[in-house]
């Protein structure tokens, strides 16, 4: 299978035009629906997936996002499948990507307390999207009662000044208050995060359907000038 060629015959011309609305310095877009790339990502983990992704090109944003997909479907052992997570985490360089990848890596959920240690190092990068990597994984895998007392600490420490790496954190803590509001309200009285993170989250649990008006109200008042 040409993966180049697939791509190009499955693209769509307004998706393009959409995508590249959505993720800023992103021209090398061709516009193929997400679904799709899964898809097709399936097809290639059931072949030769390891030359796909050594030799496979990446000059599209979905050669590389097919990539990331890639990884999330091979059937591996662990410490396997965390090097090859381990590969891609570079090649991320947009928010897209890196929560797609993000989404796919579903073997988590088997396996939360060994990717949770391997994931640690990641918070303290100075890579803008590798922090956001960690930042997803935990909003997506680890807002879980036995982590919580660790989620806070690890989110507050983090001082990187990338816009993606601040939405990637205010998105955490929003997810955090819809299952935890008294642990995450308590943290919200009491942490030290920049202006702008916590006033973003601040924003992203007053956007959540599943609030009263009485709640929003509330935390609407907490607000920093």
């Amino acid at each position: 299978m040409n993966i180049r060629s697939k791509l190009i015959e499955l693209a769509e011309t307004n998706y393009q035009r959409f995508q590249k609305s959505l993720i800023p310095n992103q021209e090398n877009i061709l516009g193929v629906r997400l679904p799709i790339l899964r898809k097709l990502a399936k097809e290639i983990s059931k072949g030769d997936w390891e030359n796909f992704l050594r030799n496979g090109e990446e000059e599209y944003f979905e050669e590389i996002m097919l990539k990331g997909m890639v990884i999330g479907e091979v059937k591996l052992p662990l410490e396997e499948r965390l090097s090859w997570v381990e590969w891609f985490v570079p090649k991320i360089d947009n928010w897209s990507v890196c929560d797609s990848f993000c989404t796919g890596l579903k073997f988590t959920k088997n396996h939360r307390k060994e990717v949770w240690k391997w994931l640690l190092p990641y918070f303290q990068s100075n890579r803008e999207f590798e922090v956001r990597f960690a930042v997803v994984m935990l909003l997506c895998y680890f807002i879980e009662e036995q982590y919580l007392k660790e989620i806070f600490p690890i989110l507050e420490k983090i001082k990187h000044d990338g816009y993606y790496v601040k939405m990637a954190v205010s998105w955490a803590i929003s997810k955090a208050y819809i299952q935890f509001p008294a642990e995450t309200t308590e943290f919200l009285h009491t942490n030290s995060l920049d202006d702008f993170t916590y006033n973003k989250a601040l924003q992203k649990i007053i956007e959540s359907r599943c609030l009263s008006k009485e709640k929003k109200e509330a935390i609407r008042k907490m607000k920093r000038n």
